[in-house]
Order: C-alpha cells, then structure tokens, then sequence
C-alpha cells in the first residue's frame, strides 16, 4: 500500500510538474493564423497580352487587331505615401481575414495602368467616317494609330477590384528560423475574381472623351508570392500574379452610343508593406 501511494504521489507530481512546464511557455504569436486581420499598400508593374480592340457607336465600328500596350510606372517616389498623391502611381490596396491558420479570404484594388502605343501601325477592319482625315489610313487594310485617330488609356486606372481566396504556409522551420515572432518567412498563393471599374482617357476621332469611371467587365487571376513578417506584425510581401481581363463595356465618349470591347492577359508584379494583427 505504501509503494501504491509512492507511485501515485509522483506520478501526480511529474503530472504537475509537465503542466507547469508548458503553462510556463508561451505559445509565439506566429504560431497560429486563424482570427487574424492583415492589411497592405504598395505598388505593381504591369504586363498586358495584344489585345483587338473594337469601336462602336452611331455611324462607325471598327476593330484594330493586336494593338500593343504598355504601363505607366511612376518609379520610386514619395507619391506612394503622400495622401494627397496616393491614387497616382500603380498601387496595390489589400485587407484580408484568416478564416483558419492557412488559409484568408481577402478584398483589394490592383490599380494598374493601360497605355495604348501610338504611331505603330496594327490591322484594320470595318469602317468609320472621314476615314484618311487624321493621317491614319494605310493601304492594305491597316491603320497607323496617330494621336488625331485615337488615344487610349485605362490610367487613372485599370482598377480590378477583387476578392481573393489565398493559402499560405510557414517555410520557417525548414531555413532553420526558430524564433518566427522575431522573423517569419511564408509562401502564398491565391485564386481572384472581380470586376474591372476604370477611368479611361480615350480620344476617338476628335470627340469628346468620357473619363468618369464605370464598370466595364470582369476579372480573373492567380497568384504566388513570399511574405517576410518582422516583429509578429509588420511584413514586406511580394507577389507575381496573372491573369484575364474582358472588358465588354467601355465608354469612350460623352455619347452612351460609343463604346468599345477588348480583352487581354496580364501579368502584375507587386512588393508591398503591411501589419497584420489579432482580431
């Protein structure tokens, strides 16, 4: 009976002891996701597929075949934190929510710039008024894309407005990172989908261009990137993301009859800088 006792009383002992060792170790912030809200800003270049665009409205439609694109990058500058300046270089706003330790479901705006090149000469079919006038025909059903025919922008901008379900994963343990509340590496990727809201500058003919913003199609991508979290809650993240765009309404003069259609990938590099913390 004594040794029962005995083994008892040390069993409950070391019982107590193992508790009092893990209630004694705090569990690192980094540990766990699930609850977390995260926000981000930062900017993006931008690639864009040839596109066709095509162009309709009272007494004209016509489509140019693969006109090539390019963006607008502003560089490194102050404009991307200074509040009054903020909307002007290619940005990227994001706010997300952990549903569970890996996985978030997010709502952002890839503000991403869409400039149509001038003075290269694409294919050209259908028809339009005054067509010669603005230095633009070419023999053999190609046009050359004079400022006086046409310019065309997304530039104040190619807004995507989307909702994103990512998955990210902690790579610390596998760099030999022990302490994650001090530095934390993760890898993420991601499916989208939104719709597509720009102002864009056309100039078609001499008319009068729209440039209010409107919603004009749709949007789907993918992406992956790696965050750097520093401290529990500030990170720097890098994304490649990829995608389609069709835009099947887009205004182009004061007149609700001028509209024009395209459709195109693109591929969006991204750095950003964000906090991310316990709801």
């Amino acid at each position: 009976m004594k040794n029962i006792i005995l083994v008892l009383t040390l069993a409950l002992s070391f019982q107590g002891f193992s508790q009092s060792e893990v209630t004694s170790t705090p569990k690192k912030f980094t540990a766990h996701n699930k609850g977390k809200i995260y926000v981000f800003w930062g900017g993006n270049r931008d690639f864009f597929t040839d596109s066709d665009i095509h162009f309709r409205g009272e007494g004209y439609d016509f489509e140019l075949k693969d006109v090539k694109a390019h963006d607008k990058p502003k560089g490194w500058h102050i404009d991307y934190i200074n509040p009054g300046r903020m909307t002007i270089p290619q940005t990227n706003f994001r706010i997300g929510y952990f549903i569970t330790d890996h996985y978030n479901i997010s709502i952002g705006v890839d503000h991403m710039k869409y400039v149509m090149y001038n003075d290269r000469t694409v294919d050209y079919t259908g028809s339009y008024p005054n067509r010669g006038s603005y230095g633009e025909a070419i023999a053999d059903g190609k046009t050359l894309l004079t400022e006086d025919f046409l310019l065309f922008e997304h530039t104040d901008g190619l807004n995507y407005v989307n909702v994103e379900f990512s998955r990210v994963d902690d790579l610390s343990k596998y760099l030999g990172i022990r302490d994650t509340d001090k530095f934390q590496l993760n890898v993420l990727e991601g499916i989208g989908a939104g719709v597509l809201y720009p102002r864009t500058n056309a100039t078609l003919m001499n008319k009068e261009r729209h440039d209010e913003f409107h919603i004009s199609g749709y949007g789907i991508s993918a992406k992956a990137g790696l965050n750097f979290t520093f401290f529990k809650h500030f990170f720097i993240q890098t994304e490649l993301k990829g995608g389609y765009i069709n835009m099947g309404n887009i205004r182009t003069t004061n007149s609700s009859a001028d509209k024009a259609s395209q459709s195109f990938l693109f591929c969006e590099t991204v750095i950003a800088v964000g906090g991310i913390f316990k709801v």
